[in-house]
């Protein structure tokens, strides 16, 4: 079982309940929540704040929170999701990119699966690899030049 996971997915939430998230969280990513686990996130909204409230309220595991620049610059959504979950946060890498942009979110989301031995995806279900060229697209993408394995859950 993989110890160290990555996770990434859409900034579009709204399309479902918070309800529909925790259960999907709760069955994709409790099977891998276990307290030797490592779990590394982005600090932006959507599936990252999501999912790190999620995992602070659910599990034992570690978690990294990282952001491409600091938290102070990300959505107020995403520090509010940040300073309500601190004390179960183990670590926030802040990269200190010096300006916010894609090229910042990419090497973000390298960082995050460069450490990790598993990637665990929410893209959009409208969306696809080929069509769609979005952060978590590239970021599982990367994963898997690097040969390693993905779990891809559309919503």
């Amino acid at each position: 079982m993989p110890e160290s996971i990555a996770l990434t997915g859409t900034r579009s939430t709204g399309h479902h309940p918070v309800q529909w998230y925790e259960t999907a969280f709760g069955s994709y990513l409790a099977p891998f929540a276990g307290p030797r686990a490592h779990f590394f996130l982005g600090g932006a909204e959507g599936i990252d704040s999501l999912a790190l409230m999620w995992l602070a309220a659910n599990s034992r595991s570690a978690i990294t929170v990282v952001v491409p620049t600091t938290v102070a610059h990300q959505p107020d959504a995403a520090r509010t999701a940040v300073e309500q979950c601190r004390s179960r946060i183990t670590d926030i890498m802040e990269l200190r990119s010096p300006r916010l942009h894609r090229t910042a979110y990419h090497a973000r989301n390298r960082w995050m699966v460069d450490r990790s031995e598993l990637t665990i995806g929410f893209p959009l279900a409208a969306s696809d690899e080929a069509t769609s060229p979005t952060g978590t697209w590239q970021t599982l993408n990367y994963t898997a030049s690097l040969g390693r394995p993905r779990l891809i859950v559309p919503i």
